[in-house]
């Protein structure tokens, strides 16, 4: 219920415009003269203040036209197990067997790890349930919206604002964009679709959200475009940030233009709280559309791969390598095998240009790669040794994060595969106070890749320093052997240093 005013009392700002009402009715009762307001500033007074040029006074013709192309999406999948007391073949509760029992859900200090350890128990599947959003791009029923949304589903279901569900089947997905492209089962009946925008939107721009957050299907929020270009997530893709409302359940839906067209695929939001405080990210509709072209094929999507560890070019490192300005990505190791060791790409390489575009970041490299088609032929302008050169490379196929991650950077032996329980690839700090190990890849679909990011350094695992990727990984073994689920991580993120619990991925 709302809360209401003590009956008799009016808000301070309610009984002073009630005194100037007042106030102007004694003053037409004492005279007339006092009457004779300049008649432009009456109408001011008593008429609603135009909208801008360009704002809308309503968005529902809007929502009208596109509502009926958004999807609400409900997953089922195979979840984690829940405990159970152990039965007799009866059926019947019986003793516990404690050489056939699973390790305990629960850290040590939990109170319920003692029950368990008491009682024992038996691992049973659980079916999950999720929910998101999506919208149909196409007559014929092909829905997008985020892989995370139908990540390990073993039925998905959409449901339009009418209520009206179908069947989906799953057609592709693409970790690194956290896109999903799925199909309605419903031969022969066409649906509302809408499509991605040609033109990318200013800051400042309205959007309009909707999307199926907490379940409450057929929302609609409204907010501008607050940024481009943000980074927060491991791959070399932006996102573009918006204000308008976005919560959870609304992962996979579309941000509008005014003109109807998605102009993002909402995917994640900044909280301290885990709801809505006004900073959401949207995968930019340019980047979805090439996405999800490639998925209807059925094949994944395939990225060019150069197979280097890059580092962007600070002011301080410029001035060492008698650069103008710090644009470029500097080579910080070169895997072996890959494109860029046979076409003699050397660590300490400054990478400039790729087919003549100027490179201004890691980032900015990493993706103008990945747009290329594995096979292609690029020229790759390079400064080595104060002396600029043309580098030509036959591009790879990107490998997957679990790949990369076993790889072996510049002849060093490849990554322990106990990091893959982890989901996180290393290489060790370098340099004269360097310590612990520095954080090179992160798989977005692991625990840890909403914990950690690339750059954080790892200090300790479970208490014992790590000086190297071996040290890390015998920490994970150790975490095996007590059957732990996860493990304790102290890490470096810039100044500040902090405890991260990380689950393990089992097979």
């Amino acid at each position: 219920m709302l809360p209401t005013l003590p009956q008799g009392r009016a808000p301070r700002q309610a009984r002073w415009r009630m005194a100037l009402l007042s106030g102007l009715a004694v003053a037409a009762v004492a005279g007339s003269g006092l009457l004779a307001l300049p008649q432009a500033r009456v109408e001011a007074q008593s008429n609603v203040q135009a909208a801008p040029p360009g704002a809308p006074t309503s968005f529902a013709d809007l929502v009208e036209r596109v509502k009926p192309a958004v999807v609400s999406i409900q997953v089922t999948g195979q979840g984690p197990k829940i405990a159970r007391l152990p039965q007799d073949p009866k059926g019947r509760p019986g003793p516990r067997d404690p050489g056939a029992r699973p390790p305990s859900p629960f850290p040590d200090e939990n109170p319920l790890d003692e029950f368990f350890k008491k009682w024992g128990r038996e691992g049973v599947p659980r079916p999950t349930q999720a929910q998101g959003s999506g919208f149909v791009i196409s007559a014929d029923g092909y829905v997008v919206t985020n892989n995370h949304v139908v990540d390990n589903a073993s039925k998905v279901q959409v449901m339009f604002d009418q209520h009206n569900k179908y069947e989906a089947e799953v057609i592709g997905t693409d970790e690194r964009t956290d896109l999903a492209l799925l199909k309605i089962k419903a031969n022969g009946k066409t649906f509302p679709f809408v499509k991605f925008s040609d033109d990318t939107p200013r800051v400042g721009d309205w959007v309009v959200a909707v999307g199926n957050p907490f379940g409450l299907g057929g929302t609609v929020t409204a907010g501008i475009v607050s940024a481009h270009g943000r980074d927060i997530a491991p791959g070399p893709y932006d996102y573009m940030q918006i204000d308008a409302a976005v919560n959870k359940g609304n992962s996979g839906g579309p941000s509008f233009n005014l003109a109807g067209d998605v102009v993002g695929v909402n995917s994640a939001i900044y909280s301290p709280t885990g709801v809505n405080v006004g900073i959401a990210f949207a995968i930019p509709a340019r980047t979805a559309s090439e996405i999800v072209t490639q998925l209807k094929t059925g094949s994944p999507v395939k990225r060019g791969w150069l197979g280097v560890r890059i580092q962007n070019v600070d002011d301080d490192t410029a001035a060492s390598l008698g650069l103008n300005e710090a644009k470029g990505a500097l080579v910080a190791d070169v895997t072996t095998p890959s494109p860029a060791a046979e076409a003699g790409v050397k660590s300490g390489d400054t990478i400039l240009s790729v087919n003549g575009v100027r490179v201004a970041d890691s980032r900015d490299l990493a993706r103008q790669i990945a747009a290329f088609a594995p096979g292609t032929k690029v020229d790759l302008k390079i400064l080595r040794a104060q002396k600029e050169m043309s580098v030509p490379v036959k591009l790879g196929l990107l490998p997957s994060a679990q790949e990369i991650a076993k790889q072996a950077p510049g002849g060093r032996p490849a990554q322990p595969t106990e990091l893959g329980q982890l989901g996180l690839s290393v290489a060790p700090a370098t340099g004269p106070d360097a310590e612990g190990v520095v954080v090179t890849d992160v798989d977005a679909n692991a625990d840890a890749g909403q914990k950690v990011r690339v750059g954080d350094v790892i200090l300790e695992v479970s208490g014992t320093p790590v000086r190297s990727p071996e040290d890390l990984a015998n920490g994970v073994r150790d975490a095996n052997k007590l059957q732990r689920r996860a493990v304790l991580l102290r890490v470096k993120s810039g100044n500040e240093t902090r405890f991260v619990a990380i689950q393990l991925k089992r097979s």
